[in-house]
């Protein structure tokens, strides 16, 4: 029995196994930046060139050396694109300056507008940062600012901030590779200084954006203009929190990151078009290719689409995948498969290694993998539901359309709970309503703007995408009303995620019944949260939020200053229990609370820690493993000192995370976690354990030493 489903295995899936490749690239690159240190140059290459050489080598083993290759060639691209990117800045000023630059890219946010700048010059410098500095403009700055004025403003900036805590999504990471050095906000009005008609492709595409942008909100005021805005140009800063949470909650997020459905609308409206066009020439419907005509003309209308939204990663993986699928039709063959998924993650992996551990990269490849897959497997049923009578048509319609929300969202749920904390109930309900209106509607009506904007005609077409986009931010408002539209989840190691993505690969990419291990992987993998246990108490990188974990509740000591974004990534961390403030009242779990000072104790174990809420001073530190305060609090116990953590402490180290045990406390610091690169900013220099000496004063004549300052002799 077991040669005969061995020789079922290979006789059915051998031909499967360079589909496994991509995933063995994505890995490389997870592994290098889940290095803690900066591995050196020739480490990549060196595997990159062993591995090749074994491949070449030995035909016969080329199914063990083609992993270990695709491996090295992501480790390697992780390291050049590192390479490639300019240093991180460290001399930002602390107080408020001056910003001159060149405006790369302007954002309409709902009160506001945000500016980038690159080149920037701080204070009239003589030479300009060698990063971009992004600056959100006061709300009733209305001076014009478009993409290649040159522009002063005064703001306070900072560096991009740290994780909210030890292993939380790392925004400096992000910041190092898009080229962002700082940002922050304006303390007074913008000033123009000159205003310069783009000459470079890039600021000219940018201008085009603003333009079509400006055009969308004339037309569609509200809310369904900004939707309008990141359906045609990409942008989603200017949509207003409430209906941005009610597309969040109803599953609808996905309308709103310009993808594979919206370069698919595109790219299918404009082929269609085309090949009616050439169906009127008698010659051309006799002697030409109209249908590769018609696909290579939508596949340049869907790149035009991809630059004026702005490249995204799941629009450039989607036009990859359009352009094998254009290749597909010109040559005759199959134009939507797993090779080319797996062709189009190579080449992104390739060129932005970074976005990997992203979430767009992780839920449009889930999903589209998902939704080849599930269709491969239930493609016969589907046909035999088809039928020539209305009826069964329409049935056969409607059951696509649900199978399709429900394979991409099931897919892709497992990374939003991930990355957002919680799961949408009523998606496919959602979906099958917002979808079509959007693919019928919405997006056409958008297409036919774009070609009226020059004649000065769009509003003609953009007043009904307006009603279209009212019409799909009822259904999200509605859907994300209903009972229990969205379920909170506890966090997930990065283990587990690892393990639910190599469930989905397991069990998308094999053919045979083997592929049914892949669901015991990913209930592993969903399972994994209950596995590991949450830190006690956190503490984040200016000790100006310190929380601990109870049972029933998160108690927070906020001070002034404390951040919100902080506060929110923990509670999502902590699986959303009620947050309430610090020190608790005399009933509260596993804490004591007496005079300026806290004794945790979750669990009732013999060990605990103390949490200072008052002013420094002496206390009674019995059974104390570990004191935390938001002040200089060492020497706070008698010796033996207990471990400390304190404003230094996270000065030096970042935030940091800390488990009670019997045995003590295991504490992790932000620095620890994720180690010296590039991207992680270093540690502060040491403070002079002495003063200065400092050169003798000397006195002048007519002058006198009094008590304190020199003052003039009365005599």
């Amino acid at each position: 029995m077991i040669a005969a489903s061995w020789a079922r295995f290979l006789d059915q899936d051998s031909e499967r196994f360079p589909l496994w490749l991509p995933v063995f690239m994505g890995c490389g690159v997870l592994g290098y930046f889940a290095l803690r240190a900066e591995p050196p140059l020739w480490l990549g290459l060196t595997f990159a060139s062993v591995t090749t050489v074994g491949w070449l080598g030995l035909p016969a083993a080329r199914v063990l050396w083609a992993p270990a290759l695709f491996a090295a060639l992501g480790f390697t691209a992780g390291q050049f694109a590192t390479i490639r990117a300019a240093p991180m800045e460290s001399d930002l000023p602390t107080r408020a300056t001056i910003i001159t630059g060149i405006v790369r890219s302007v954002e309409v946010l709902p009160e506001g507008r945000r500016i980038t700048f690159e080149p920037a010059w701080l204070d009239d410098a003589p030479s300009p940062r060698q990063r971009a500095i992004r600056v959100r403009l006061r709300k009733g700055d209305t001076l014009p600012a478009a993409t290649g004025d040159r522009l002063r403003v005064r703001a306070l900036i900072r560096p991009p901030a740290a994780p909210a805590y030890p292993g939380a999504w790392d925004l400096q990471r992000d910041a190092f590779f898009t080229g962002l050095g700082a940002s922050g906000y304006a303390i007074g009005p913008i000033e123009s200084l000159a205003q310069a008609v783009p000459s470079a492709p890039a600021a000219a595409l940018q201008r085009l954006r603003e333009t079509v942008a400006r055009h969308i909100t004339d037309a569609i005021p509200g809310a369904a203009g900004t939707i309008c805005v990141t359906l045609m140009t990409g942008g989603q800063s200017s949509i207003p929190a409430a209906e941005h949470a009610a597309f969040r909650d109803s599953g609808l997020a996905h309308l709103l990151a310009v993808a594979g459905l919206h370069i698919g609308i595109v790219m299918g409206y404009t082929m269609g078009l085309a090949r009616l066009i050439l169906a009127c020439s008698t010659r051309a419907s006799l002697f030409w290719p109209t249908k590769a005509i018609a696909a290579c003309t939508a596949l340049l209308a869907g790149g035009g689409y991809m630059l004026l939204t702005g490249m995204h990663v799941p629009i450039v993986r989607s036009f990859l995948m359009a352009c094998l699928v254009t290749i597909g039709i010109v040559t005759g063959r199959r134009v939507v498969s797993l090779r080319a998924l797996g062709l189009a993650g190579v080449g992104l992996m390739l060129a932005e290694p970074w976005e990997v551990p992203g979430v767009s990269f992780q839920m449009s490849f889930s999903a589209v993998l998902a939704l080849i897959a599930g269709y491969e497997v239930m493609r016969p049923w589907l046909r035999s539901l088809h039928g020539k009578s209305w009826p069964r048509r329409v049935a056969s319609h409607v059951v696509a359309l649900a199978l399709t929300s429900a394979l991409a969202g099931t897919a892709s749920a497992p990374y939003g709970a991930y990355h957002f904390g919680h799961i949408q109930t009523w998606f496919v309900v959602a979906n099958m309503v917002a979808v079509p209106l959007t693919a019928v509607w919405v997006m056409p009506a958008g297409l036919i703007a774009l070609l009226l904007m020059p004649f000065g005609l769009d509003w003609l077409a953009l007043i009904p995408m307006g009603w279209g986009a009212q019409a799909v931010i009822w259904v999200g408002q509605t859907v994300s009303a209903w009972p229990y539209a969205t379920f909170d989840v506890p966090h997930s190691p990065a283990w587990g995620l690892m393990t639910v993505s190599l469930g989905l690969a397991w069990l998308g990419l094999w053919r045979s019944r083997v592929r049914l291990g892949g669901i015991v992987l990913i209930g592993l993998g969903l399972a994994s949260p209950a596995l590991v246990r949450p830190p006690d108490i956190l503490v984040s990188a200016d000790a100006r939020l310190i929380g601990f974990r109870a049972q029933s509740a998160i108690y927070l000591q906020q001070n002034q200053g404390g951040s919100r974004f902080v506060r929110d990534a923990w509670v999502q961390y902590w699986g959303n229990v009620p947050v309430l403030p610090f020190p608790p009242g005399p009933s509260a779990d596993a804490v004591s609370c007496e005079a300026d000072a806290c004794r945790l104790n979750p669990g009732g174990l013999h060990r605990a820690a103390l949490l200072v809420t008052g002013p420094a001073k002496p206390a009674e530190c019995q059974g104390i493993d570990v004191v935390v305060s938001a002040e200089p609090a060492r020497g706070l116990c008698p010796r033996p000192w207990p471990r400390v953590v304190d404003r230094f402490t996270v000065w030096r180290e970042g935030a940091v995370a800390i488990w009670l045990t019997d045995a003590g406390a295991d504490i992790l610091t932000d620095r620890s976690a994720r180690g010296s690169r590039p991207w992680v900013p270093g540690p502060p220099p040491p403070r002079a354990k002495t003063s200065p000496i400092l050169p003798r004063a000397t006195l002048d004549e007519g002058m006198t030493v009094n008590s304190s300052p020199l003052v003039d002799d009365p005599k």
